[in-house]
C-alpha cells in the first residue's frame, strides 16, 4: 500500500511546528515524510495516487498541551475550529474537505493532532509537544506499509 506522510506547521511559532518536527523525526528514522508550511493545496498533489495519507498538525481543542488526537478523515468532516492555530485562513480541515468535494481523498486519511498551547513567534516547541512529537513519529512508523 502506498502511503504519504505530511507534517504541517510553522517552526517559528512554538508549538505550531509539531507537524514539521514529526516529519523530520520520521526522516531520521528512515521513513519519507513531507513538510508543509502553509501551502495546504499542495497536499492534494502530494497524496495524489497514494492509498493512505497521514497528516500531522497542531490543534487547539482545549485539551492539555501535548495531547494526541487521531481522526479518520474518511468517516466524517473535520471541524475546522480544532485547527484554528493555523496562520492561514485555509488550513488542514479546509484542504481535506475540499479534497472530499473534489473526490481527491486517498482511500485512507488519518490526521494526527498534537495539542499546542504556546505560539509565540521565535519560540520552539514546548516540552509536552516535543514528547508528543516522538510518540506520534513512533506510532506512524508502526503504520508503515510492509
Amino acid at each position: 500500500m502506498s502511503m504519504v506522510v505530511i507534517g504541517c506547521g510553522n517552526l517559528d511559532r512554538g508549538d505550531d511546528g509539531a507537524g514539521i518536527l514529526v516529519a523530520r523525526r520520521l526522516r531520521e528514522l528512515g521513513l519519507d515524510a513531507l513538510e508543509n508550511r502553509g501551502d495546504l493545496l499542495a497536499m492534494l498533489d502530494a497524496w495524489e495516487g497514494a492509498e493512505q495519507a497521514i497528516i500531522v498538525d497542531t490543534v487547539v481543542t482545549g485539551a492539555p498541551p501535548g495531547r494526541i488526537s487521531l481522526w479518520d478523515a474518511r468517516t466524517a468532516p473535520l471541524e475546522k475550529d480544532q485547527f484554528r492555530c493555523s496562520t492561514h485562513s485555509f488550513g488542514v480541515a479546509e484542504a481535506v474537505e475540499m479534497a472530499r468535494l473534489l473526490d481527491r481523498l486517498p482511500a485512507r486519511v488519518w490526521i494526527y493532532g498534537i495539542e499546542g498551547s504556546c505560539f509565540e513567534p521565535g519560540t520552539g516547541a514546548s516540552q509536552a509537544v516535543a514528547e508528543a512529537v516522538e510518540k506520534v513519529a513512533q506510532q506512524i512508523l508502526c503504520m508503515k506499509p510492509r
